[in-house]
């Protein structure tokens, strides 16, 4: 079945219709109005998987897709079109170009976090670039999975873009349909499989995963305009971001004020009832609860700061500050993917670097200081996917940015031009014309004064006689 739906837009990728700026943009068109024309449905199924506030669905995840949807709109006929390059004197007369070509048959697959922004973001890069498109939206969002089946079909070209809905093994099968192109977003752990997967069949994958997102704040900062931030950051979605700020190693003078800071924050953001406020959101089941819920310390510990409250039913826990938290707690053994956020002091940005080091490169790194020298400082040791000073996440939410992580936290960027990369083929292109005839000199049999010139230009660095041909 999923097979044949590869083979189906195949067919119609070989026709050509979607090379033409004309069948992308009208594509981006039907995005933006499948989008827009069902606003409140796409909040209310966000609402029934996470939780969200409609502010928040459309804060989240509609308004970033309309924003980059525009910024590739814009710019759509000016990345995709040739791009002239220089040519080597020894090939003149000569010219040079790269191609951006559609690359065939995109699969994608999409998480449940942000089972909107996820699928869309990606898929209009897809379009952009003149491809055909299977989605496959993540069936533990399934309101949103619903929604994408019965839309889909009414908007873009049935021939070119195609929704496959089910569990895991559905993506497994349409990645042993040969496609040409798997984005894949979603855990470390099923990002391996699916490469693993996908390299049996030599096809290309771009992975956006995820990791322990650290975040430092030295001691020269604002702290509650600090907390204000991280908390906007990490409890967003109910902590549920790819991105989120995972841990926070504070300067040791500054942890305790800083706990209380977030704690402050919460109840601004939140109120004494979080649980009651419309602003919070929900795990996306309870499953997710109890692995979550399994890091924290025992009710009443002095570890907590605020929250530590769980009601299963609900789906909810509260949104919770550790500390101090040591490197050995259960909360530090893996993404959190959560509301909680332990804070683990240290004597100074060297001893964060050094604790940062002993972890994959995170998706993302978060550094709150006034003084340039250590931000720069951090910036330099510490690879991650992206950083953010001053503010969490936000860098996501720029089209002018590349998003994408390092190592274990992925493999690939897109966004803006650089989904123009992800999802065409940079097609080298060089056109010589026959006459007049340049190339006769290196054509055997080889005449003695060509490799004269030749060794010249290839002798021992140093040389006094090593110059280049026409010097």
């Amino acid at each position: 079945m999923n097979a044949d739906v590869v083979a189906r837009l195949r067919s119609t990728f070989r026709t050509g219709r979607t090379r033409s700026v004309e069948w992308r943009r009208g594509q981006l068109n039907a995005l933006e109005a499948m989008l827009l024309n069902h606003k409140e449905q796409w909040q209310r199924a966000l609402g029934e998987d996470l939780g969200k506030s409609p502010f928040e669905a459309t804060m989240t995840e509609i308004y970033p897709v309309i924003t980059e949807l525009k910024h590739t709109r814009r710019n759509l006929k000016k990345w995709h079109k040739d791009q002239p390059v220089r040519t080597p004197l020894q090939f003149f007369p000569a010219r040079s170009w790269v191609r951006y070509d559609p690359l065939g048959v995109v699969v994608i697959i999409s998480p449940w976090n942000y089972p909107l922004q996820l699928q869309f973001s990606p898929l209009m890069g897809a379009l952009a670039g003149g491809n055909c498109v299977v989605i496959k939206p993540s069936e533990i969002s399934s309101a949103v999975e619903q929604l994408f089946a019965e839309l889909v079909p009414r908007y873009f070209d049935q021939e070119a873009v195609a929704v496959v809905t089910g569990q895991a093994d559905a993506a497994t099968a349409l990645i042993d349909a040969r496609p040409d192109h798997v984005f894949f977003t979603g855990s470390t752990a099923t990002g391996t499989a699916v490469a693993e997967r996908a390299a049996r069949h030599l096809v290309p994958v771009t992975l956006e995963l995820g990791g322990k997102s650290p975040t430092y704040v030295h001691n020269d900062v604002d702290l509650h305009a600090a907390a204000r931030r991280i908390v906007w950051g990490k409890f967003v979605n109910a902590g549920q971001t790819c991105v989120a700020p995972d841990h926070i190693y504070a300067y040791q003078d500054i942890a305790a004020s800083l706990a209380e800071e977030l704690a402050r924050a919460l109840r601004e953001s939140f109120g004494a009832r979080p649980q009651e406020s419309e602003d919070y959101g929900r795990m996306i089941h309870t499953g997710a609860v109890d692995r979550v819920s399994a890091m924290l310390p025992a009710k009443g510990s002095e570890q907590i700061v605020c929250g530590g409250d769980v009601d299963r039913e609900d789906r909810y826990i509260a949104p919770t500050v550790l500390y101090p938290v040591a490197e050995s707690d259960p909360v530090m053994s893996e993404e959190i993917f959560g509301p909680v956020l332990p804070i683990l002091p240290v004597r100074g940005p060297q001893e964060a670097v050094q604790r940062m080091l002993t972890r994959d490169a995170p998706l993302a790194l978060y550094i709150f200081a006034t003084d340039k020298s250590v931000r720069d400082y951090i910036m330099d040791e510490v690879p991650s996917g992206g950083v953010s000073i001053g503010i969490p996440v936000a860098h996501v939410g720029s089209p002018y940015l590349p998003f994408g992580g390092k190592g274990a936290s992925g493999q690939g960027t897109y966004h803006g031009k650089w989904s123009r990369d992800t999802f065409t083929h940079q097609r080298a292109v060089l056109s010589k014309p026959l006459k007049p005839e340049t190339l006769g000199v290196i054509y055997p049999p080889i005449h003695g004064a060509v490799k004269s010139v030749l060794d010249r230009a290839t002798s021992p660095v140093g040389d006094k006689k090593r110059r280049a041909p026409g010097s």
